[in-house]
């Protein structure tokens, strides 16, 4: 049998000694007690969630656990330093035991962990057990999975267990922990935080397209290492153009390959910048799922070929919507330039009290902390649409929610903007002021000319009755369009109710689409006091089918009207205009 995503999950943090665990797995429904150390009565294709097709499996009932196993060939050379065994996400809760006995466990869906299973195991033969409990109608973070026994308006099939690749890799006793890099293109440098475990001198090495450009040396006492790389060469990374330099980390017998951009981000004056000049975030909704493989793409190429989609339409990003996207796909990004916002899966938390907040805030920490090195990250998004309970209309969000949300963000990463909740409803603290809004042209140019003159009324930015409203800060359109070619047009405050095919408004053929699409993009561009938008969406998931792609990735429209809308998303702004009237003037 194929197996299948056997690559390297993590470029940002790789070694050579990578065994890839994915293949055929034993697998069963219900919990592990009894099970911890045997064979199952069926099988699953890892890395793909029972729910899909390429699992080998796809049943979409509500099962709120499972258990997987198999047998790892363990060396005796391996045993002289640590064995870790690696998850690229399970969700949502795993415990895990090596020939019966518990090894470790790990509580969020969407972040990678690791287990050091050296004590566990002996050279030979040894069983890998893998129990999971996932019950998305819980108080935790699951996006848009349903929570209903079908998918429903914004809600599309569940993701249940392991999600991403798991793999072996094996490191001496004193090994590199994690790696930081923080870039400094103004004075052509980086800098390495570099944490290890033990003692001992530390090597980098700095290469671009393998010319070395810099190197740095130190010694660590077991914490943290601090080290200023001077680079020789300068190659920013820029929209369109992901120039990234390779770095290899040396600690003892242990060595870590990574990469990095440099660049910087940050709002000033109403803009967003990159590299210190005013960049329009021309954005697409891409919310990651796949018809055969529900979260997960079944390779590298499917995950390259979305993004090449997006800028084919003459987008040069993605607001990826409601999912903590694999790390590969951060690194097709980092490679194509193309720029991101960061967003969490919050849906699934009850932000209308404090008591998901435990839940939320770990698995949003290890996200920040994870992904932090990657370049295509323009700003982080922790929470989506805290507006009113979906379930209860009347009970509304906490506003500790969002508040907390971004001020813990802000202590993990000051280097990015954030947004506390996009869409809203605001708290008092937020880097970016967006807005959602699915109107028609005519009330939606209303709007935007009212943000003109600093005065956005979109529907539920803030809460009524709260100590909120807008301070000055940069807006975004975050999302707009979702228009349907097939599919019913459903007013917002509905959609959550639909179960077949719809869209927030339909047009009755292509041409009605891209006259519209250009004249609304047309009045956005225009809009100085914007500095981006996200049009909903890629591609159609399940049954709210409105993309520029359906589900499997078929092109709705004719090479013409791609060619109209691609060079309308890429007409000036009227931000970048001035920028570039006053390099003209100098």
């Amino acid at each position: 049998m194929t197996v299948y995503r056997n690559e390297h999950p993590n470029p940002q943090f790789e070694r050579d000694g990578y065994e890839c665990l994915n293949g055929v797995w034993g697998f069963s429904y219900g919990k592990v007690v009894g099970r911890e150390n045997c064979a199952l009565d069926k099988t699953i294709q890892v890395p793909f969630c029972p729910e899909s097709e390429l699992s080998g499996i796809g049943n979409t009932e509500l099962n709120a656990d499972c258990v997987y196993t198999r047998e790892i060939e363990v060396k005796k050379a391996d045993l002289a330093g640590k064995l870790w065994l690696k998850f690229g996400a399970v969700d949502y809760e795993a415990c895990v035991y090596v020939n019966g006995a518990f090894a470790g466990k790990h509580a969020g869906g969407y972040t990678a962990f690791d287990i050091d299973i050296t004590p566990h195991v002996k050279a030979g033969k040894n069983r890998v057990t893998v129990a999971v409990h996932d019950d998305v109608r819980e108080n935790v973070p699951s996006g848009k999975q349903t929570a209903k026994a079908v998918s429903f308006g914004c809600f599309y099939t569940r993701v249940t267990g392991i999600w991403q690749t798991v793999w072996l890799e094996r490191t001496p006793l004193d090994y590199i922990k994690s790696v930081k890099f923080y870039p400094d293109a103004e004075n052509a440098k980086v800098k390495a935080v570099i944490l290890t475990e033990g003692e001992g001198e530390i090597e980098t090495c700095v290469t671009y397209r393998g010319r070395e450009t810099g190197r740095a040396a130190g010694a660590t006492n077991g914490g943290v290492c601090v080290l200023e790389i001077p680079l020789s060469e300068t190659h920013l990374w820029e929209a369109g153009c992901g120039r990234l330099y390779d770095v290899s980390v040396k600690f003892g017998a242990d060595e870590v390959k990574s990469y990095f951009g440099l660049r910087s981000v940050e709002c000033k004056d109403k803009k967003f910048l990159l590299n210190g000049k005013s960049v329009f975030q021309r954005l697409v909704l891409d919310q990651g799922y796949y018809p055969s493989g529900v979260y997960t793409a079944q390779s590298s190429l499917e995950m390259r070929e979305d993004i090449l989609r997006a800028m084919d339409l003459g987008f040069n990003g993605a607001r990826l919507h409601q999912k903590v996207f694999e790390q590969r796909f951060l690194y097709e990004c980092d490679k194509a330039g193309y720029l991101v916002w960061g967003e969490y899966a919050s849906w699934g938390v009850e932000y209308e009290n404090t008591r998901g907040m435990g839940a939320f805030l770990g698995e949003w920490t290890e996200t920040v902390e994870q992904y932090f090195n990657h370049p295509s990250i323009i700003t982080w998004c922790p929470l989506n649409e805290t507006w009113e309970n979906i379930h209860n209309g009347k009970t509304v969000r906490d506003a500790r929610v969002p508040e907390c949300a971004y001020a813990v963000t802000k202590i993990l990463d000051p280097t990015r903007p954030c947004v506390d909740t996009s869409g809203g409803y605001h708290g008092r603290f937020t880097d970016i002021a967006d807005f959602h809004s699915y109107e028609d042209y005519r009330t939606l140019k209303v709007r935007i000319d009212k943000a003109a003159y600093a005065k956005p009324d979109f529907a539920k930015m803030y809460l009524d009755g709260e100590q909120t409203g807008y301070g000055g800060e940069p807006l975004h359109l975050s999302e707009f369009g979702g228009v349907t070619f097939t599919g019913a047009s459903v007013p917002e405050c509905a959609c959550v109710c639909e179960t077949e095919a719809w869209g927030y408004n339909a047009v009755a053929d292509e041409a009605a689409f891209v006259a519209n699409y250009v004249k609304t993009v047309k009045m956005l561009l225009a809009c100085k006091a914007l500095t981006g938008f996200c049009y909903t969406q890629l591609y159609d998931v399940e049954q709210e089918q409105n993309g520029f792609y359906t589900y499997d990735r078929k092109l709705k429209l004719s090479a013409e009207a791609v060619k109209k809308i691609a060079e309308c998303n890429r007409e000036t702004a009227a931000t970048e205009a001035d920028e570039q009237s006053v390099a003209l003037a100098r």
